[in-house]
């Protein structure tokens, strides 16, 4: 009997399902909001600071006699700053950029053409005027440069026994620079980067004073450029990061 009862309920259960079903309403699906992707701006103004090394190879020739006297590398230490603009054009970056060092790059060789002689180059300021080009990818940006460049150089003859300057010349000297660097945005508005620059300075014609008299000495050619590694912080007054689908 009990059998029977239970047979007709699961049989009356089944038959129900269908129908109760049909009259459940539609379930809806709605689309998983799409994610937002973070981009960063790299456009407006900024300032920073920078430090590092730099190697100046330099080679001096005897004017009046066409000898080449030798080359050597001045190296140190440099660290100074620099100011600019930049805008931005979907992932390009375009920027200018002026950069004031101050440097202590110092070498010497003894004279290949003056005997126990010494000469020695010293730089002591460096700055660069240059436009960038870059390409980014949300805070990390890649870029070139290039411009005009200008150094402070200060030439001694030094007596090498001794040790003591028996000529020297000094000159302001212009020239080109190219440059790359990876910069990497670890704020909305500050970044750091690490940067390359090679400078050509050309040929100059420089007419040596005799110390401590002033009375001409001789003349030398001296050949230069120069490479320089920095790392650099900036602070940029520019556009919030903003998000777009």
């Amino acid at each position: 009997m009990w059998g029977m009862l239970l047979g007709a309920a699961t049989l009356l259960a089944l038959g129900a399902a269908p129908a109760i079903a049909a009259d459940l309403p539609a379930r809806t699906y709605t689309k998983a909001p799409a994610m937002l992707a973070a981009i960063y701006d790299w456009g407006g103004f900024y300032v920073g600071l920078n430090a590092g090394g730099g190697s100046a190879h330099t080679c001096w020739t005897n004017t009046a006699t066409g000898t080449s006297e030798g080359c050597h590398n001045a190296t140190g230490a440099l660290a100074g700053g620099q100011i600019g603009y930049r805008w931005q054009n979907g992932a390009f970056v375009f920027g200018l950029e002026a950069q004031g060092n101050w440097a202590d790059l110092k070498g010497s060789n003894g004279s290949q053409a003056l005997a126990a002689t010494t000469n020695q180059t010293k730089i002591d300021s460096v700055g660069l005027f240059t436009g960038q080009v870059g390409y980014a990818w949300n805070n990390a940006l890649w870029y070139v440069k290039g411009g005009a460049a200008v150094v402070g150089d200060k030439y001694n003859g030094l007596a090498t026994v001794a040790g003591t300057v028996f000529d020297r010349a000094a000159e302001t000297r212009w020239g080109g620079t190219v440059g790359t660097g990876i910069e990497v945005g670890f704020a909305p508005n500050w970044s750091v980067a690490a940067e390359y620059d090679h400078i050509f300075m050309g040929n100059r014609a420089l007419n040596f004073s005799g110390v401590p008299a002033g009375a001409a000495s001789r003349g030398e050619t001296v050949s230069q450029d120069a490479d320089l590694a920095t790392l650099r912080v900036n602070y940029r007054w520019g556009g919030p990061v903003v998000a777009k689908h």
